[in-house]
């Protein structure tokens, strides 16, 4: 963990001059806060999801028929975390024109950053480590953390239940994400295999 002005900071798990818009198959974990049991339990090597998890499971379906550029292959809920593999394909929704602008865009959003990188430093402040793009995997994790929360927010509210919503001091989401890019057919299969047995292998998971 690396030091600012003699404070921690947590270090990105990203991987360092990777773009995370670049078409590809991802292999990400998001997990609950604190590793809380959320999102269901397993039975007889079966998840049973739970009113917050049939949320999530819901919200995620609806987030990938919103965005064209990005398909969700396979994809499971565990009691305490997430996993799936997601695809970025840009070549569906963006033609000549739209890549010159994105080129444009990204020229833009590039200069903008190196600005407030250089005015962080100038003010004593820590550098930021990254800048999400639109159409990235931790853009679309990042909304996803915060539709999914709202929409259980609404679930407490709407069935009055007698507990804390969540909040900034009370995460439902940890606010990292683990990400691993897959390079090839074999390590697609392997992790493909690895998400569909994974409740029969809940007691050797080393999520829970």
């Amino acid at each position: 963990m690396a030091k600012f002005q003699n404070k921690y900071r947590i270090e990105s798990h990203r991987k360092p001059n990777w773009d995370y818009s670049e078409a590809g198959h991802y292999f990400i974990t998001i997990c609950c806060q604190n590793q809380k049991h959320y999102l269901g339990k397993i039975e007889n090597h079966k998840m049973i999801l739970s009113d917050y998890g049939k949320i999530v499971e819901r919200e995620w379906h609806e987030s990938f028929a919103l965005r064209k550029e990005l398909f969700l292959d396979e994809f499971i809920l565990m009691p305490n975390h997430l996993h799936a593999i997601i695809i970025i394909d840009p070549v569906q929704t963006h033609g000549r024109a739209s890549q010159s602008y994105n080129n444009e865009q990204q020229s833009s959003e590039a200069q903008q950053f190196e600005e407030t990188q250089q005015t962080a430093e100038a003010h004593g402040r820590a550098p930021l480590r990254f800048v999400r793009k639109p159409k990235s995997i931790s853009s679309f994790i990042a909304g996803s953390k915060s539709a999914t929360t709202n929409k259980i927010d609404d679930f407490i509210d709407e069935r009055e239940l007698p507990i804390k919503k969540f909040n900034r001091n009370n995460k439902f989401w940890h606010s990292n994400y683990h990400d691993h890019i897959i390079h090839n057919d074999e390590a697609y299969q392997k992790i493909k295999n690895y998400i569909i047995y994974n409740p029969a292998e809940w007691d050797e998971d080393k999520y829970r």
